[in-house]
């Protein structure tokens, strides 16, 4: 099993996600992950982009769930504000009936 390297700020606003869903984590697949860090002239942080894939029955309706209110949510990370979120385009469906949608993220230090 290959492990994709990640801040912990990213892993932990992943497992968040994937909470979010409401799904087991085998559902949802990470396709693409990139932080990079990010600062304003008072606060320090990362920018982060995630690829998702969902599989298996009612793919789409676990994207929806996933994604509807997503800039309104409220996430518990240790040290970290996720001071903005949202679905980066337009989810594709898949030939098998996965869905993949890409987010993106901006967390910040408390």
């Amino acid at each position: 099993m290959n492990r994709i390297a990640m801040s912990p700020a990213a892993s932990s606003l992943l497992r968040a996600l994937i909470a979010r869903a409401g799904v087991p984590a085998d559902r949802i697949l990470l396709t693409e992950v990139r932080s990079i860090d990010w600062q304003s002239l008072t606060f320090l942080g990362e920018r982060h982009e995630f690829g998702l894939r969902i599989i298996g029955p009612g793919a789409s309706a676990i994207a929806e769930r996933l994604w509807t209110g997503l800039d309104d949510a409220e996430f518990q990370i240790p040290r970290r504000i996720v001071a903005d979120i949202a679905m980066a385009g337009q989810p594709a469906l898949g030939r098998d009936g996965s869905v993949s949608i890409a987010i993106e993220a901006l967390t910040v230090e408390e």
